[in-house]
């Protein structure tokens, strides 16, 4: 008999400090949705503001408030009932979204980081080569390869059989606890996951560092110390937003697979869901002059 609903075990063994957590991850996601909606805003109505930077910029704050959107609020509630049962088709939706979404900030960081190299490295053709037809262009694409790489996935793991058991020692549905619940065989499941992984998102990631060693190699060249400063300036808060993006998912995915390590694996999955959610609006508006005095 196939499950029809599975219980997120959530933060259980943590359940002394509970309320503690829910007031802290409340004030998070007030925070950063507020400041996300700001930011869109603010680039909407500010004619000094569209520029190809802000228009990515405002592209990943939407992402950002679907994204912690799709979490925090059922994480919230599992934090007052200590576990929570969510239907199997809302679990298979909020791993598509969770997926979906963290694919697109992949493509969206990678763009942003090509749109530096060209302003910092090709100033004299930053203009012809970052128009707004093709910043539109490298914006729809990002939002479309996300979109195909979770489908895919979606797809080959919908097709496995679900009998049980029906519980999940995490505090949101992703791929690797919802596939352990499978009762057929996952083989091939595990590895698509992981050609898609390969194929979608090392790219972006390549890519994004790739742009950055030419950056950081045609800063240093600058002569005075000046325009070196004024030159990173122009890139150090999405050099920032990339390090805690990519380095939370590192922490998190290359730790061992092990029991033993789950609670700490649960805790440290913390960074990716919910540090650049809060972190990266306001990592733009503090040290951007721009956003601070539109």
């Amino acid at each position: 008999m196939n499950i029809t609903e599975i219980i997120l075990l959530g933060f259980g063994k943590f359940s002394q400090w509970k309320n503690a957590m829910f007031f802290v991850f409340l004030v998070i996601y007030i925070i950063s949705m507020t400041a996300n909606v700001l930011i869109v805003i603010i680039v909407v109505i500010d004619r000094h503001l569209h520029t190809p930077m802000y228009f990515f910029l405002a592209n990943l704050s939407c992402l950002e408030t679907c994204y912690i959107s799709n979490i925090l609020p059922q994480m919230m509630e599992g934090l007052l009932t200590d576990e929570m049962a969510i239907s199997f088709s809302a679990c298979f939706v909020q791993f598509f979204f969770f997926g979906y979404l963290m694919a697109t900030e992949c493509y969206l960081l990678s763009v942003m980081s090509y749109d530096r190299y060209l302003a910092i490295c090709e100033p004299l053709h930053y203009a012809t080569r970052m128009n707004a037809h093709i910043c539109i262009q490298l914006a729809a694409s990002s939002w479309i390869n996300g979109l195909l790489a979770t489908s895919v996935l979606l797809i080959f793991m919908l097709q496995l059989t679900y009998c049980g058991p029906n519980k999940i020692n995490h505090y949101f549905c992703d791929s690797v606890p919802l596939i352990k619940l499978s009762c057929s065989d996952t083989s091939l499941v595990e590895l698509m996951s992981f050609i898609l992984a390969f194929v979608f998102t090392l790219p972006p990631f390549l890519f994004t560092l790739t742009s950055y060693i030419y950056i950081l190699t045609t800063i240093l060249r600058i002569p005075s110390r000046s325009g070196r400063k004024k030159a990173f300036s122009t890139c150090s808060s999405h050099l920032i937003v990339v390090s805690t993006f990519y380095g939370t998912i590192m922490i998190v995915y290359m730790l061992p697979k092990m029991e033993a390590l789950s609670d700490f694996s649960k805790v440290a999955s913390l960074l990716y869901t919910l540090l650049p959610p809060v972190a990266n609006p306001l990592i733009y508006s503090l040290r951007n002059k721009e956003v601070k005095m539109p």
